[in-house]
């Protein structure tokens, strides 16, 4: 494998673990993109504030786990796409209802980009709305 793949899964495992943006910039440039039509996230544009957004989320929803169901390289297109299933139940404070205790099964996936060794841009493919019915906060 090459060092794309490599580095893509230690963002993965960094962004989806919750550890935040120092533990995930490592792996990316300063200024990558992030984009995704998903209306949860759509705002954010930059891979920096989703791996903030994803540490907020796994403080309320602290038992969130992925279970990951494929982990591809292009290298041709210098990209890597990994897909994977959320779980987690909403136990905790801070989410924008109070706890429902409600769990989520979410179906995902990451597409990376990649320049010069490191991230650049980043897609999440995501049913949010399937998520936030299931948690119930919509």
């Amino acid at each position: 494998m090459t060092s794309h793949y490599d580095t893509a899964h230690a963002f993965f495992v960094a962004c989806e673990t919750g550890q935040g943006w120092a533990a995930c910039a490592e792996y990316c440039h300063a200024d990558a993109t992030f984009s995704a039509q998903a209306g949860a996230i759509a705002e954010i544009a930059k891979v920096s504030d989703y791996a903030e957004w994803m540490k907020g989320l796994l403080a309320i929803l602290p038992d969130g786990a992925y279970h990951l169901t494929a982990f591809a390289e292009d290298a041709e297109r210098g990209t890597v796409v990994a897909a994977a299933t959320f779980t987690g139940t909403h136990t905790a404070d801070g989410g924008p209802v109070p706890p429902t205790g409600a769990k989520t099964t979410s179906d995902y996936a990451y597409v990376l980009t990649f320049t010069d060794g490191k991230v650049s841009h980043m897609t999440k493919i995501w049913n949010d709305l399937w998520a936030l019915k299931e948690l119930g906060w919509a």
